[in-house]
């Protein structure tokens, strides 16, 4: 057994060698490629056709964020954060870093599937341990709403982004304990620049 998993892992390594020597003559060079180009520099490419709809979002943010309390009718006010978009690789995906005003961080990398049409989204936090696994798509009135996928929150949630204005932008998490007939917002948010 070891023997043939010992054989696949080695025709991968030289499928794998063997692909990258073709397209070596196609592209240009790793050595060619700069650190700096792949990552933050270069927003173009996340501020054009479906890229943009979480582009619009680029930038540092202050956030006010409020928390509804256990008697279902009263908001409170949390301690706030700072929130930054940043584009990667010029419109490979839109990645956000989340840091609350009490510590700790958080961060999504989010990616557009042309052929759903909608977003992949991984989320890990400092305390969460692994990964949240959350789609999005972009409704009728511009809102993006966010499904959690893996794990499986109960109660049910959604997060909706609202469209930017001129003053910054809206955010909310809802809930659903009726098998997600109907929603009441848990959460929110209010992003300005920084």
């Amino acid at each position: 057994m070891k023997k043939i998993i010992s054989t696949a892992i080695i025709s991968t390594l030289a499928i794998g060698t063997a692909h990258a020597d073709t397209d070596k003559d196609k592209t240009a060079s790793s050595n060619d490629i700069t650190l700096e180009s792949v990552l933050v520099t270069g927003n173009d490419g996340c501020l054009t056709g479906p890229m943009e709809q979480f582009g619009r979002y680029l930038g540092d943010w202050n956030i006010q964020d409020w928390q509804l309390s256990q008697d279902g009718n009263t908001w409170t006010e949390g301690k706030g954060a700072r929130w930054n978009f940043v584009c990667i690789g010029n419109g490979l995906a839109v990645q956000d870093y989340w840091m609350p005003n009490g510590g700790g961080v958080g961060t999504n990398l989010r990616l557009y599937d042309p052929k759903k049409e909608s977003w992949e989204i991984t989320w890990s936090a400092t305390g969460a341990p692994g990964m949240t696994h959350i789609t999005a798509k972009e409704d009728e009135s511009g809102n993006i709403v966010m499904h959690y996928v893996s794990p499986k929150p109960t109660p049910a949630r959604r997060i909706t982004f609202l469209p930017p204005t001129a003053d910054g932008w809206d955010w909310k998490l809802e809930f659903s304990t009726d098998g997600e007939q109907t929603w009441f917002e848990v959460y929110k948010i209010k992003a300005t620049r920084r």
